[in-house]
């Protein structure tokens, strides 16, 4: 499917310069001469180098095709992911190396994935947007820092350093964005 040079964004997969690539940060760019553009960090799926590119809005970039198939995720074993597919029981194994560290941090047992995959071969998995998680460590509140928004330093019970607000103690159960680890609010459940 064909779309706009401007209409990437992060996250999404596109075919450029014969591979395929996923745009890890976009950022929009208008100088003061000349025409506004894309500024895009891509990553090649395959062989993971990363490249900058500039597209225009009068530019068409072919976006892949993916398909998506939910699987809940069993377990890990020597560096090798177990999921099993929810419709037809099947199990499927990715190693490791096809994610990255966050994903690889944030996976539960029995947690609903995305795997995605073009034509016949995975490239990926997306997690869900934020998962709940308990706070094991929390630093104390230093007296004096609560007259403004300030955040503290909280170990996670998956071993992931995130900032979180002064209220958060340890045993706390939080919500966060798995896709860069950080606070969205305190868990309802």
């Amino acid at each position: 499917m064909k779309i706009n040079g401007n209409a990437i964004k992060s996250g999404m997969v596109i075919e450029h310069k014969g591979s395929l690539w996923r745009a890890i940060k976009t950022s929009h760019t208008q100088p003061g001469k000349g025409g506004a553009y894309l500024q895009v960090e891509l990553k090649d799926i395959r062989s993971g180098t990363k490249l900058n590119e500039r597209f225009r809005s009068s530019e068409t970039i072919e976006r892949a095709h993916l398909e998506q198939k939910e699987h809940q995720f069993l377990f890990t074993e020597n560096g090798i992911l177990t999921f099993m597919d929810i419709d037809t029981f099947e199990q499927v194994t990715i190693g490791v190396d096809l994610l990255n560290d966050n994903q690889v941090a944030f996976m539960q047992d029995g947690m609903t994935v995305t795997i995605e995959s073009h034509e016949g071969s995975i490239i990926g998995i997306r997690l869900p947007d934020s998962i709940s998680l308990t706070v094991t460590e929390a630093d104390a509140v230093v007296k004096g820092q609560t007259a403004s928004s300030s955040y503290k330093p909280a170990l996670l019970e998956n071993g992931v350093k995130c900032l979180v607000p002064p209220h958060i103690e340890a045993g706390s159960r939080i919500v966060v964005n798995t896709t860069d680890g950080s606070y969205v609010e305190r868990a309802k459940d």
